[in-house]
């Protein structure tokens, strides 16, 4: 058949007759389950050499939000990205970047920022494996450890030189007015409003108090006092790290990340996927909740929606913020959180009801630097006085805050030579001009620009935990959050040990390896923190975190295991699970749309999850203290995102 262009509006697509529709049922029993398919066989339109083609288009559908690896075979090999849909059981148009498969990450902050890219109807994690998109002949999908038996169906592929964009191809809307998925099925699923509104009363009505836990008034335990200051600090006591209250009663910090209101239902670009929805707030609600004026939108400013927020709105009426505020307090109190952790709103925490960590901002650390400030600018240090000063500023004194993160996952570590290389190939600019004097000295070998990376990054630390006690004494350096513990080199460790507080990292597994911490502590011998970690599962329609478990009930069983191991280590003394609400139903900024919350987007709990975390948290000083041993079972079928095989499981 004879190859032909459509042109549409600008737009150059490669299009072919005779597609046919390619299926494949996942197996859960095995750990990859998955196919390839011939392109031929779905569209024989498709040249085998991609290079005049800047996005490939599938129009897909697949019967679970589970995230699904998606590759083409090319002359050089398999290359593949994993794929999360917002709309399972429906047909999606999917429109992926090629460059995607043939060039590295563009340069970002932070880890997620990096590999965490948003469409319309799915989001794209980016794979390890570039190529040019030479001698392509199938595609590939598999799923690692399946939750079910779903299905993919692809029923064309098609190439384009423009974007053009993704779409929802049902008539029936995805999402209800709730913000809860119309395409899946689950156990209490709000039908009406007043399946809600009971749920919300019975909550209500509950007494809560903290006596189970045996908290001071800034979450201590009661059962040892040491030395108080009246603020937060750290003691090694018998071998074991721990926090002191401003009270002096052990702590341990025991938070959540992202604790705010109306979570899960932000709307992002609704101008481009409005037939997703079912129903938005009137012009009038939405004044309210966001104090977007119609006047605004009527001169063009961009609708900004959220039905979470509109929930909350239902549930409390035209005042809701107040009462909202106050229940996030009261559901900490019930379930043994004894600290508003990183991301979270400082609407809230500025309540002084619960101890919180806060993150500092204005560092220099720049994107097109992968996360590294230049620390050679002749303003560097001028810089850092102003926005460290300016950001302590307000909590100087206040007992209620443990300290600051500095940043978090920079996104340069382990990618220290690719890093010189952007800068040596950019703008010129100090850091440019230091770096190649630098290696002129010691020669340009991988080493050499390692070296001079770390080198940089430990002047770095030093320069802002000098300035962070220069204009705040009183509250803790908490550290940088590394995405990866296990990677971060031994110099590197040398570098934080010195300069911060406390050492955090994130850590997403079932649970942290005690050898892993075994080794920080003995480079360092400084009390750590683990700023995030999480499980979720596909059954509300959103995508199953980084480490998934099979149900409800097994996040709930997942949770202790991890969270009671990790506080058998002597070093840690804290953990900020990620996060209080699931995430955006159709994806937060960088599109991530996960199942990771303690509440869903109808501001339900889910019940298995919180009744573990009171579980747990009624043990966590006697398994910190050595005296009690951490939660032994282990979730079924528990997974995490990477490390996929390269075998195949047909």
């Amino acid at each position: 058949m004879k190859r032909f262009l459509i042109v549409l509006a600008g737009l150059f697509i490669l299009a072919g007759c005779g597609t046919k529709t390619a299926r494949f049922t996942f197996d859960g029993t095995k750990e990859m389950s998955g196919t390839k398919f011939a392109i031929k066989d779905i569209n024989p339109d498709l040249p085998a050499d991609w290079d005049d083609y800047n996005y490939v288009v599938l129009e897909y559908k697949i019967g679970t939000s589970q995230r699904f690896q998606l590759g083409f075979t090319t002359d050089w090999g398999y290359n593949e990205l994993r794929i999360m849909c917002y709309v399972p059981n429906a047909w999606n148009r999917l429109a992926i970047p090629l460059k995607y498969f043939t060039q590295l990450p563009d340069p970002a902050h932070d880890l997620a920022a990096t590999f965490n890219h948003a469409r319309y109807t799915g989001w794209i994690n980016l794979g390890g494996k570039r190529g040019p998109m030479h001698g392509v002949d199938s595609v590939g999908v598999r799923i690692r450890r399946a939750i079910g038996q779903p299905s993919i169906e692809i029923r064309n592929i098609e190439l384009a030189v423009e974007d053009p964009g993704d779409l929802y191809m049902e008539k029936t809307p995805a999402f209800d007015e709730f913000g809860q998925s119309m395409l899946v099925d689950w156990p209490g699923k709000a039908r009406t409003l007043a399946d809600l509104e009971a749920d919300w009363r019975a909550e209500e009505a509950e007494t809560v108090t903290t006596d189970a836990f045996n908290y001071s008034k800034f979450g201590g335990y009661r059962q040892k006092q040491v030395k108080a200051t009246g603020f937060f600090r750290t003691e090694k006591i018998d071998g074991r790290w721990w926090l002191v209250d401003p009270e002096g009663y052990l702590f341990l910090s025991v938070g959540i990340d992202c604790v705010n209101y109306g979570g899960g239902g932000n709307v992002r670009d609704y101008d481009k996927r409005q037939n997703m929805y079912k129903e938005m707030p009137s012009d009038e609600i939405q004044e309210i909740l966001s104090g977007h004026s119609q006047r605004a939108a009527a001169q063009g400013a961009p609708r900004r929606y959220n039905l979470g927020m509109w929930n909350q709105y239902r549930r409390y009426g035209e005042n809701f913020r107040e009462k909202a505020r106050e229940m996030v307090i009261k559901r900490m109190d019930k379930w043994g959180l004894n600290t508003i952790a990183n991301w979270s709103s400082q609407e809230i925490s500025g309540m002084n009801r619960k101890a919180f960590i806060l993150q500092l901002s204005g560092l220099g650390m720049q994107r097109e630097l992968m996360g590294l400030c230049d620390i050679y600018r002749p303003d560097y240090i001028q810089e850092l006085e102003k926005n460290i000063s300016a950001s302590v500023r307000r909590n100087l004194g206040n007992p209620w805050l443990i300290g600051y993160f500095v940043a978090n996952e920079p996104a340069w570590l382990n990618e220290e030579a690719r890093l010189c290389q952007i800068i040596l190939d950019g703008p010129e600019r100090p850091i440019q001009k230091e770096l190649k004097a630098y290696l002129a000295k010691n020669g340009d070998t991988n080493e050499t620009r390692r070296a001079f990376i770390v080198n940089s990054f430990d002047v770095f630390l030093h320069d802002v935990n000098r300035i962070l006690k220069k204009y705040d004494p009183d509250h803790l350096n908490m550290g940088i959050r590394f995405g990866d513990p296990d990677g971060v080199g031994e110099d590197v460790l040398k570098a934080c040990a010195t300069a911060f507080d406390v050492f955090s990292f994130n850590c997403y597994m079932e649970a942290p390896l005690q050898s892993m911490m075994d080794r920080a502590m003995r480079i360092m011998d400084l009390p750590m923190i683990i700023g995030e970690y999480h499980f979720g599962t596909v059954d509300h329609g959103l995508a199953q975190s980084l480490w998934q478990v099979e149900d409800q009930q097994q996040r709930g069983v997942a949770y202790r295991y991890y969270t009671e191991n990790a506080y058998a280590h002597p070093a840690l003394v804290g953990t900020g699970y990620f996060q209080w609400c699931d995430q955006d139903m159709t994806g937060r900024g960088d599109g991530e749309n996960y199942n990771c919350g303690l509440i869903d987007v109808t501001d339900r709990p889910y019940k298995e999850q919180v009744e573990a975390m009171m579980e747990t948290a009624k043990v966590l000083f006697d398994v910190h203290s050595g005296n009690k041993a951490p939660w032994s079972e282990r979730a079924r079928f528990t997974r995490g995102h990477g490390g996929v095989p390269d075998l195949w499981n047909e």
